[in-house]
Parts: C-alpha cells; sequence; structure tokens
C-alpha cells in the first residue's frame, strides 16, 4: 500500500498518574532519520523509542515529541527530619521554661517551621514508565500510519492520472511518427522534381532516401519501452512493497525515452507532444520524492 512520507500522529493518555502525550510527525528525506524531544529525566526511553518508531517507518525525516506531566504527587514523598524536629521541641520547651511561657507547644506549630519536612523525588519505575509511553507512541504511530496512507492514495491516483495522459500522448506520437516520413518523401520528391526540371524522377533514390530518413527518426522503441515503463510504474504503485527508490529509477527511464523522442523527432507536432509529457514526468518525479 502506498504511503506518502509526510504524516502526522498525535495520542493522549494517562497512565500510572502520568500525563503522557506522544506527537509523531514526518516530511520526506531519502533514508530514515530519527529526532526527538524527550525530558532529559526520560532521556533513557530515547532508544526505544527509536526502536518502535523504525518498526513502523522506514523513510522519511522523523521527529517525535514527548511530554510526560506527573500527578497526583505520584512522583514525590515527604520525608521528616527528625533530628531538625527534636531540635526545634529541645529549643522551644527550654525558652518557654526559662520565660516562664506556658508549654503549648503542638504538632502544627512544627509543621509551620523550616526544615521539618522535605519532599524527595521517587526514584522511577522505568520499566513502567517506557510501558506507559510505549502505550501511547504505539497508538499515536498507528494514527501517524494511517495519515500516510491516506496521504498515498491520493498521491497513488494523481499519479496514475498523468501515467493516462502520458499514454494518450505516446498514442499520439505513434500516429505522427509514420506521416513524419510520409511528408519527408513527399519534400523530397518535390525537390528532386524542382531540381531536375522535369517529372522523370528517380523513384528507387526517393524509396532509398526516405527508407535511411525513417530509420533516422522512428521512434517505436522508445514508445514501447515507455510504455512498458508507464505499466511498471502502475504494478508498482498497487505493491505492498516500500516503492519510492524504485519508483526514481523507473521516471528517470521514462525521461530518458522521451529525451531519445524528442532529439529524434523531425516534426514540430511531436516536438509539442514531448515537451507536455516531459513536464507530466517532471511533476511524477516530484511526486515520487514523498513516496515512502
Amino acid at each position: 500500500m502506498l504511503r506518502s512520507m509526510t504524516g502526522y500522529g498525535r495520542s493522549q493518555k494517562i497512565l500510572n498518574g502520568r500525563d503522557i502525550l506522544v506527537e509523531i510527525r514526518s516530511v520526506n528525506h531519502r533514508y530514515y532519520e530519527y529526532s526527538s524531544r524527550i525530558p532529559r529525566a526520560y532521556a533513557y526511553i530515547d532508544d526505544k523509542l527509536k526502536a518502535l518508531l523504525k518498526s513502523g517507518i522506514s523513510r522519511g525525516k522523523v521527529e517525535v515529541s514527548v511530554t510526560i506531566n506527573n500527578i497526583e504527587g505520584k512522583d514525590t514523598e515527604i520525608a521528616i527530619n527528625k533530628g531538625v524536629a527534636e531540635g526545634y521541641v529541645k529549643a522551644l520547651r527550654s525558652v518557654a521554661e526559662e520565660l516562664g511561657l506556658k508549654d503549648d507547644l503542638a504538632l502544627s506549630n512544627l509543621t509551620k517551621l523550616p526544615d521539618v519536612f522535605t519532599i524527595q523525588k521517587t526514584p522511577d519505575n522505568e520499566e513502567e514508565i517506557w510501558s506507559d509511553v510505549s502505550q501511547v507512541a504505539s497508538e499515536a504511530l498507528e494514527r501517524f500510519v494511517s495519515m500516510r496512507i491516506t496521504e498515498g492514495e491520493k498521491l497513488r491516483s494523481d499519479i496514475l492520472e498523468k501515467a493516462d495522459f502520458i499514454l494518450t500522448m505516446v498514442a499520439k506520437v505513434e500516429e505522427l511518427s509514420p506521416k513524419t516520413v510520409e511528408n519527408y518523401r513527399n519534400r523530397l520528391y518535390q525537390k528532386l522534381s524542382e531540381v531536375l526540371e522535369d517529372k522523370n524522377v528517380d523513384e528507387q533514390r526517393i524509396v532509398t532516401e526516405a527508407a535511411i530518413f525513417s530509420e533516422k527518426v522512428a521512434v517505436d522503441e522508445e514508445t514501447v519501452r515507455l510504455r512498458s515503463h508507464i505499466g511498471q510504474l502502475k504494478t508498482m504503485l498497487s505493491s505492498e512493497e516500500t516503492i519510492g527508490r524504485k519508483l526514481d529509477f523507473i521516471v528517470q527511464e521514462m525521461n530518458r525515452e522521451t529525451n531519445t523522442i524528442g532529439s529524434k523527432a523531425q516534426d514540430l507536432d511531436i516536438t509539442k507532444i514531448v515537451v507536455d509529457v516531459k513536464a507530466e514526468i517532471e511533476k511524477i518525479r516530484e511526486q515520487i520524492q514523498n513516496i515512502e
């Protein structure tokens, strides 16, 4: 199934107290080129994420963005600094005794004092985090690939339309080519008649000259090969394999045969057709640059 190299996929889920967002986007590139934006604290998932995306993407410049926000305080724990608390209690009671104050010290008083409680980040459960991220990333990848397929089908339809147009032009060349030889034969006959100033023109000479000209301008082989290349192009567009590079080769061959037809053509109408065909081939070439 044809895929475009341009795509976008997004997924967001809350799993195990974490709000996880994964976005994947890509543009065309000859190979698989990966880049990521991942919070530094979770850099250890990068290689695994790269491998996961590679399983569903063969070509393209791919950028993935991962955001992980902890909710419900899952990544923190509160620790009591008992030594500091005991120091505060001893100091406060000592002051109360010395000044003759009532000892009304309560736990709520301690919570307002600095350094009694400390907030610590709990160690990451790396396996759990990767399991959650991979779940979200897999869903984003599925949507990403789906978009690539949709865009690929649009490319396929457009390329097929252009290929059919080229076939129509090839048929016109095949129709005009024999007439080019006949027109040359008539012009040659007329020219020789004018030179000789009579009608006793050597018919065999005309036939020979026309045959030589015919060989020079014959494009039968080129049109046959051009039709063959277009047939291969259409077959590849229905393939389930990655075909971007193969298509590039076929388009080069199509362009080569068209150039040869243009160099052989001794007819203005054929020359105009060749210009139109080359324009369509160039459009196809630009489109296949975005096929995976």
